[in-house]
């Protein structure tokens, strides 16, 4: 018998972020996946190396890569319309449950728990990967800001403070020691010299 989850999940990067927005550069759930899994196993190396707390980054990880993964099939609701009222929210979230389950049917029986556990989360799980979501945001934000986009300036100012109203201390330090580098241009990072 064939499968067909990975040619689902192949299929990520036609799917179009910031949809209601003119971006200068075009940012796709794939990409996007990639960037929130690269920042939720930040906040969780944080969580555990900075902080001393229980966590692991690498689920983290492969949770971020797969959050999104229901958008192959119901695409990419943008955030004005997502959360415009809690029936809208609730109508959206069965959607992608029912997402979830088709593609859990497109995997083999035997490696359906594991995925079942990448594309429902815990409640802490999710927590840190909805909030590695919102810091791609954000930067996503400052880099079309400093590209001179000004489409994104209040966005990037209400992203700034829902990241600011999570109370997180991983976020508060990712903010401070991290968020500074991501205003930089390739020439004030450095290159080999």
């Amino acid at each position: 018998m064939s499968y067909d989850f990975f040619a689902y999940i192949s299929r990520m990067k036609y799917i179009a972020r910031w949809s209601l927005m003119r971006s200068t550069v075009q940012e796709n759930v794939q990409e996007h996946s990639h960037m929130v899994a690269v920042l939720a196993h930040a906040l969780g190396l944080i969580r555990r190396d900075v902080f001393g707390h229980d966590c692991d980054p690498d689920a983290l990880a492969a949770a971020a890569l797969y959050h999104d993964a229901p958008e192959i099939l119901t695409g990419d609701l943008p955030s004005p319309i997502k959360y415009h009222s809690s029936d809208i929210k609730r109508a959206y979230d069965e959607v992608e449950r029912l997402a979830v389950e088709k593609l859990l049917l497109e995997l083999p029986e035997a490696l359906r728990p594991a995925y079942r556990a990448l594309l429902s989360v815990s409640p802490e799980t999710h927590e840190m990967v909805k909030a590695a979501d919102r810091l791609s945001a954000y930067i996503k934000c400052v880099e079309e800001r400093k590209a001179g986009n000004h489409e994104f300036l209040s966005a990037e100012v209400a992203s700034r403070q829902k990241l600011e109203e999570l109370h997180m201390p991983e976020m508060d330090y990712f903010l401070e020691h991290f968020l500074p580098g991501i205003e930089k241009t390739l020439d004030e990072l450095g290159t080999l010299e």
